[in-house]
């Protein structure tokens, strides 16, 4: 039994504010860390005990540098730094059984815990018209290949987002949302805890849940902050630029178009200087 990882960090236990997870001048950056490391530990402890012979960790924050390979549990594979191709999915493919995502957020523009769309660019990300965040274009990603998403861990918001795009998802909910950077945050313990159990739970019911998969070809479009933004992105070839709204379409025929693709534009995008 093969089993992916996907770990960010702004939905992990206890962070609730930029200071755990910026490496560059957060002052609890290292603890949120050892946070992100833990709450992962806690997931692929119990994988194992249900069986999982593979398991395959993808640090997936920022420069995906995070999780602490000394800490990281023996058995498990870390994939960590930058650039990838695929980004926070970056080894996945469909000789993976199911697919696990920790310490995620909801999206860019609704509460949640430090919510936000992939970069600081993004406004709104659309794949075949539908509004997604990370955990919807990372599932759409993952069920073109088959493959579903068991697991969500996260503040109460994410994990109503993804029970809307997967009916069965299992959720882990380690806090609960105040504002964009309060949370109501479960003891250590209890956290670790409960992602057991629902680790377990999901594992037990992973052939219940259907992968989440799109028409293809794949229309993916970005709504960026500002026209700037828009007209860098619109410089990649046989994209079409919307100036009504700053936003940049591009089709594609397969999952790895569709990532590249937005990562092409939100990299071109971040270029531009507000004035």
């Amino acid at each position: 039994m093969k089993v992916f990882i996907s770990a960010d960090m702004e939905g992990v236990s206890g962070i609730v504010d930029p200071s755990y997870i910026n490496p560059d001048n957060g002052k609890n950056y290292e603890r949120g860390r050892q946070l992100m490391t833990d709450d992962v530990n806690a997931v692929v402890e119990a994988l194992l005990e249900c069986g999982a012979d593979e398991i395959v960790v993808a640090d997936s924050h920022y420069q995906m540098t995070n999780i602490l390979l000394e800490r990281l549990h023996p058995k498990a594979q870390l994939l960590a730094g930058s650039p990838r191709d695929y980004s926070m999915m970056q080894g996945l493919d469909e000789s993976f059984d199911a697919a696990f995502f920790i310490g995620y957020h909801t999206r860019q523009g609704v509460p949640g815990v430090l919510s936000h769309t992939m970069s600081g660019v993004i406004r709104n990300l659309y794949v075949n018209d539908m509004v997604v965040g990370e955990f919807g274009f990372n599932a759409i990603y993952a069920g073109l290949f088959g493959v579903p998403v068991c697991l969500v861990s996260g503040d109460d918001l994410i994990a109503e987002e993804a029970r809307q795009l997967i009916p069965g998802i299992v959720t882990a909910v380690v806090k609960k949302a105040v504002s964009r950077t309060s949370a109501l945050c479960l003891p250590l313990s209890e956290s670790r805890e409960l992602l057991k159990r629902q680790t377990r739970l999901a594992f037990e019911q992973r052939t219940q849940v259907t992968p989440l998969t799109t028409k293809t070809p794949l229309d993916v479009t970005i709504e960026f902050h500002h026209a700037g933004q828009a007209e860098m992105a619109a410089v990649v070839p046989y994209s079409r630029y919307h100036p009504e709204r700053s936003a940049v379409s591009l089709t594609v025929d397969n999952p790895h178009d569709m990532y590249k693709g937005m990562r092409a534009m939100l990299n071109l995008a971040g270029m531009a200087e507000f004035f």
